[in-house]
């Protein structure tokens, strides 16, 4: 599955969170010792995450509770890659309506976007938003119907947690879509955008980096899109019966992230 790379190869780790470092509030099995052998062995790493509704402050607050230490400037979020693949095209004062939590609102301020609460909008953008209402939804079809650009974080209809899986921001996009025809461009995983972010941020190249996830649709299709290698881990959203019929496969596949590290060690 490997097609001939030697996994002790790999130069560099992309690495998604929710069903790899973590569940809920609980870290995964080997997660904190995985954090720890990369350090060691001082290979680079970032953590990208199709989560939209924290910022890396937040994310490594969060990580250092569950005793994994992660500097907030090794994090990329979709929300980060989304504001600033807006920023790219668009001047500042563009205004975008935002569906989402402060994870995403503040890096779309913090790029020169203005955020819409009221009146017309550029752009609707889209992520996870815990207090959707009937009201955002609304607004954001009209707008849409009017000719506002649909842009979503990220597809994740569902994501992980320690009750089972929840709906997520691709749940909020079916909606929208089924409200107005219309389908989003969308920045998070499995469009390589964010991706390219983060090699530049890690000063590597595909040939030698891996992306690490728990998804075949985001996290190796993204991989895969980006030029990277690919490692899926079991301990989240896609299992062997998924992988089984999959016309995507990874370039190695692991119970978990214990079993990558005795990997990479040779053990």
């Amino acid at each position: 599955m490997n097609g001939g790379m030697n996994l002790r190869a790999i130069r560099a780790f992309i690495l998604d969170m929710d069903g790899v470092l973590y569940t809920g509030s609980q870290p995964l099995p080997g997660a904190v010792e995985f954090l720890s052998f990369l350090r060691q062995k001082e290979v680079p790493f970032l953590l990208l995450t199709n989560n939209a509704t924290r910022t890396p402050a937040r994310i490594a607050e969060r990580l250092q509770h569950m005793e994994m230490p992660v500097d907030a400037r090794h994090i990329l979020t979709s929300s980060m890659a989304t504001a600033r693949y807006l920023r790219q095209s668009n001047p500042n004062g563009t205004r975008v309506f935002v569906i989402g939590e402060d994870g995403l609102r503040e890096p779309l301020s913090e790029q020169g976007l203005m955020l819409a609460d009221t009146g017309n909008a550029d752009y609707v953008v889209v992520g996870m938003d815990r207090a959707l209402n009937y009201e955002k939804l609304k607004r954001a079809t009209l707008l849409i119907r009017s000719g506002a650009q649909f842009v979503a974080t990220n597809p994740d209809t569902t994501f992980p947690t320690t009750e089972g899986l929840v709906p997520g921001a691709g749940a909020i996009i079916a909606a929208l879509t089924a409200a107005t025809g219309v389908s989003p461009h969308v920045i998070g995983k499995p469009s390589p955008f964010g991706f390219a972010l983060a090699l530049g941020m890690l000063g590597a190249v595909p040939a030698t980096s891996a992306a690490v996830g728990d998804r075949l649709d985001t996290d190796i299709a993204g991989g895969h899109n980006a030029g990277l290698h690919t490692i899926l881990v079991l301990t989240g959203v896609s299992s062997r019966s998924d992988l089984a019929v999959s016309a995507l496969q990874p370039n190695w596949v692991y119970d978990d992230l214990i079993q990558l590290r005795s990997a990479l060690n040779g053990s």
